[in-house]
């Protein structure tokens, strides 16, 4: 690979760190030809971008960013994968998927959505986390629950302003 070939890779990684906040590192060594295509069948169903990549090469690339890595670049040692996701937990969830059946991929390290997480024992709290989707959707429930209270209270009260009320009142106590 000659210098301007080096160049060009550090380039379009550092743009693809740019474009992206959700960032998992991972090692996939090991995986034979038929998990390897398993793997990449998976996180292309999840929607997610998986690539190996040079160590660094992509070090090099996030010291060029304008993003904070933290100690991310800590975890640059082996054999190292990046997996690029618009969700904070899909990589995450293709990994706990696909160690079901194989030892592999190990979890490094990830970037999510400015926040540093190092070590594969974060992989259940990666799982957890919530997307944008997700926690509208919680929000919208907790906002719709008074309502449904109110709606509750006005057919078990019979409908008249009395028995209404006498609802609302043993709501409240």
């Amino acid at each position: 690979m000659t210098r301007e070939d080096k160049s060009q890779v550090i380039k379009d990684l550092t743009s693809q760190l740019a474009d992206n906040a959700n960032i998992y590192l991972a090692d996939i060594s090991g995986l034979n030809a038929v998990a390897t295509s398993n793997l990449r069948r998976a996180c292309f169903k999840a929607n997610v971008q998986l690539a190996v990549v040079k160590n660094t090469l992509l070090e090099k690339a996030m010291e060029a960013s304008d993003r904070e890595f933290g100690d991310l670049p800590s975890v640059l040692k082996g054999n190292t994968s990046v997996m690029y996701s618009e969700t904070g937990n899909a990589p995450a969830k293709v990994i706990k998927a696909f160690r079901k059946k194989s030892e592999k991929p190990l979890l490094k390290g990830a970037f999510i959505e400015e926040a540093v997480y190092i070590g594969d024992e974060q992989l259940d709290m990666l799982v957890d986390i919530k997307s944008k989707e997700e926690l509208i959707g919680d929000i919208i429930g907790l906002l719709q629950s008074p309502a449904k209270n109110v709606i509750s209270a006005l057919q078990s009260g019979g409908n008249t302003l009395s028995g209404i009320l006498k609802t609302l009142s043993q709501k409240e106590g």
